[in-house]
């Protein structure tokens, strides 16, 4: 009989030892090693405890542009199986899902172990066994056999391996000793430790529209999206997204960076500053307190105008136009030092790990090393936020599955 070795119990892991064990008709052993006590442990956090399965992106050529890494390769694969097909499986399997007002999707019940139990009830139905606080130290290839070696001393041979281990430091290892190039693993998907005036104090307060900028050496990334003050610095998608596209560079930046943040977007500060000079023209006596027209949480215009040290009981025929103008200037081109990283939430995305040159992306087999096959984090692909990592999981998981 067929010997498939699985090795990782996160989404990528089940999702592989399920079809292939389906794959092969339950007449191929699978063995899914887990080395920890607990499995699906990702799926059970994310998204706050309620799991963000993928995202209503049907469209693929949009979809492929939420992966900082791996857009080209991913194209053919979502054709395959992409978040429809996600949403399809499931629902078929009886968890029901919903769409969320940003496109995220999740399950109704909004608990996480709605997805985890489903997947713990599929592989174990198709006969997968499951081998929990298994560690695997090395593996070997021997006439076309994979030799696992496990910290307790046993070896088992196998006819295919499929490495599923997200970015843990071990799937790399076993992956680097069969002959695979490891690009570097960086922290993606992460917080801005910001210590700056105009924002201490005000945590809890967002924006629903912010146009933020990053220039790091030559590089700039740009990105548009709700923002949050935190008490360690900035959140929200419009940074977390922003810490995925430029993670890399960021890592190599120490995580010391500048960044200019436009609160009003698509003003600039030349349009903001003619609209102050209306609103003047038009309310003269009118507290500037009160002419917040650009409509700002409150605590923050009033920290505005602390900080360009205008008196907030003036009335606007009182401010002067040169302190107008330092307003526009805050407003639409606020500038912030970045001092370090912090975590977003309880989710942790790496960008690195196999080199996708080596994948065959068709099967998600090794160039390299015939008969070894990779799914999810563990190879070079990364997605921002919204349940992008989730699909990329689902999706290599199932073609690496069907093929092995």
């Amino acid at each position: 009989m067929k010997k498939i070795a699985v090795i990782g119990g996160g989404a990528a892991g089940y999702f592989a030892a399920f079809h292939a064990a389906k794959s092969n008709n339950k007449v191929a052993e699978v063995v899914l090693f887990e080395s920890t006590k607990k499995v699906l442990t990702k799926v059970l956090v994310s998204g706050g405890g309620r799991c963000n399965v993928t995202n209503n992106t049907f469209d693929l050529k949009e979809l492929i542009k939420k992966y900082p890494r791996g857009q080209k390769e991913l194209l053919g694969p979502f054709k395959t199986f992409g978040p429809e097909d996600t949403v399809r499986w499931f629902e078929e399997r009886g968890v029901k899902l919903k769409v969320e007002r940003d496109n995220r999707i999740f399950p109704v019940t909004d608990k996480s172990e709605s997805i985890a139990n489903c997947l713990e009830e599929v592989v174990k139905d198709f006969g997968v066994r499951v081998r929990l606080e298994t560690k695997i130290v090395k593996i070997t290839k021997q006439n076309k056999m994979f030799v696992l070696q496990f910290k307790s001393g046993e070896e088992v041979q196998f006819d295919n391996v499929v490495v599923a281990t997200g970015g843990m430091k071990i799937g790399h290892e076993l992956a680097e000793s069969l002959g695979h190039k490891i690009i570097r693993p960086v922290p993606s998907l992460f917080t801005f430790e910001i210590s700056n005036d105009l924002l201490t104090d005000l945590a809890g307060i967002s924006f629903k529209d912010v146009k933020i900028s990053l220039k790091i050496g030559s590089k700039k990334f740009v990105n548009s999206g709700p923002l949050l003050i935190t008490h360690w610095g900035l959140s929200g998608p419009a940074v977390i997204v922003l810490s995925s596209v430029a993670a890399r560079e960021l890592f190599e930046a120490d995580y010391h960076s500048e960044i200019a943040i436009n609160f009003i977007p698509p003003e600039n500060a030349d349009s903001l500053f003619e609209k102050f000079c209306l609103e003047k023209i038009d309310n003269p006596r009118k507290s500037i307190l009160n002419s917040n027209f650009m409509t700002l949480p409150k605590a923050f215009w009033e920290r505005i105008l602390k900080i360009t040290n205008i008196d907030s009981k003036l009335a606007l025929q009182e401010v002067s136009n040169k302190s107008l103008r330092t307003v526009a200037e805050l407003l639409t081109n606020s500038k912030f030092t970045i001092s370090g990283k912090g975590k977003f939430k309880e989710e942790f995305v790496t960008a690195g790990g196999v080199d996708l040159k080596e994948i065959n992306f068709k099967t998600m087999e090794s160039k390299v090393c015939p008969g070894l096959f990779f799914a999810g984090e563990v190879i070079d692909v990364d997605g921002v936020t919204g349940g992008f990592n989730f699909q990329a999981a689902w999706t290599t998981g199932y073609i690496a599955g069907c093929s092995v």
